[in-house]
């Protein structure tokens, strides 16, 4: 059986964050599994790409603190190791009344928060031509990231940090010794056999894995509720934008809405919309809104957008623990000493802005852990 100190479950951003992290450890061991055969296949490379500002969520919710502070690392690590980023900025844009007063209310909360943005009139609205609005909350920390390039250079650092990263393997079984984990793994070759993994900490995402180790009492406590999220590519010339362009989102922050952003090579993408769905797999295209319905939706602030410029895109999947029209509902960074798994860390529930947030995941882990 194979021993490490550390096994981080699940290869997105967060986790080769949290195996970045903890590989760091002098006189320790880390592995790292995934189950599909890279990187990054899932939630981590099918989404907007954004670094969020920290804008939306409650003051002492995770996902607000864990966004600002991941927001500092990540531009830090991105300098450091030559990640490609640009810190383009964003406008939130009202169409009424009612959602300037949004947007005042959220300046405020910002400068609560100590997140620096700034609320604009006619005058200034008028540098982005394409652009209707009433008003504008600019936030000017907000960017983007090439989200492979960043975890390309985490899983690098796992490595050269002397730790190993297996892909094309599945955790099958998890059981709690004395001192330890034992986990069983299968790898997606057919006449391998299942081997044991003994380890000290382990750090999970996917929620099958802590309905494992904790059992149904856990698959409730922390049941995910699958958002699925189509984008959409422009390939017109009528719209010209600068920066990220948001609309007011729902009361519930349950979606950013369909927003514009563009990626590193300047290209616009409108995303995601919203449905609800049962499996974490299902990354069909078909269905969901018509073309037009998503012209319809962008048209509230940019009345030039055109249907025929407009083509499917990609899909992406948000593991939420608000169900549909439920209450926001926080990260789970948890520690589970208290539910007798000492050690044992469950990280659920992380959406938006878990990318943003990833390298503040993995420092929490390390402090959570030691």
């Amino acid at each position: 059986m194979m021993q490490v100190d550390h096994l981080v479950i699940g290869g997105g951003a967060v986790g080769l964050a949290v195996g970045s992290r903890l590989s760091r450890r002098p006189g320790t061991s880390t592995l790292v599994v995934e189950k599909n055969k890279q990187f990054g296949m899932e939630t981590s490379s099918r989404n907007s790409e954004v670094i969020h500002a920290g804008i939306y969520y409650p003051k002492d919710s995770l996902k607000t603190k864990l966004c600002i502070r991941g927001k500092s690392l990540l531009y830090e690590y991105c300098d450091k190791h030559q990640v490609p980023y640009t810190r383009v900025g964003k406008w939130v844009v009202a169409q009424d009344e009612p959602q300037t007063q949004y947007l005042h209310a959220l300046a405020m909360h910002c400068a609560d928060l100590g997140v620096p943005t700034e609320l604009i009139g006619s005058a200034e609205l008028r540098s982005e031509p394409s652009v209707r609005a009433h008003a504008a909350l600019a936030s000017p920390t907000t960017g983007i990231i090439d989200a492979h390039a960043y975890m390309g250079r985490l899983h690098a650092d796992v490595l050269s940090n002397g730790s190993d990263f297996v892909p094309l393997t599945e955790v099958t079984a998890i059981a709690r010794g004395l001192d330890h984990y034992r986990v069983l793994v299968r790898t997606h070759d057919p006449d391998a056999p299942v081997m044991g993994v003994q380890a000290k900490v382990p750090a999970c995402g996917p929620i099958r894995i802590a309905g494992m180790a904790g059992g149904d009492g856990w698959r409730q406590k922390y049941r995910l509720h699958f958002a699925k999220g189509r984008y959409y590519t422009y390939s017109g010339s009528q719209i010209r934008v600068s920066r990220l362009i948001y609309p007011v989102p729902d009361k519930h922050i349950t979606s950013l809405g369909t927003h514009l952003t563009v990626d590193m090579g300047g290209g616009i993408r409108f995303g995601p919309d919203l449905e609800w769905i049962e499996s974490n797999t299902d990354y069909d295209m078909r269905g969901g809104a018509s073309l037009d319905q998503v012209r319809q939706a962008v048209a509230e602030y940019l009345p030039g957008i055109r249907t025929e410029d407009l083509s499917l895109g990609y899909t992406g999947i948000r593991p939420k623990l608000q169900p549909p029209g439920g209450r926001f509902h926080d990260f789970v960074v948890s520690e589970e000493t208290g539910a007798g798994m000492p050690g044992f860390v469950n990280l659920v529930g992380i959406e938006s802005p878990g990318l943003t947030s990833s390298l503040a995941i993995a420092e929490m882990v390390e402090r959570l852990v030691y």
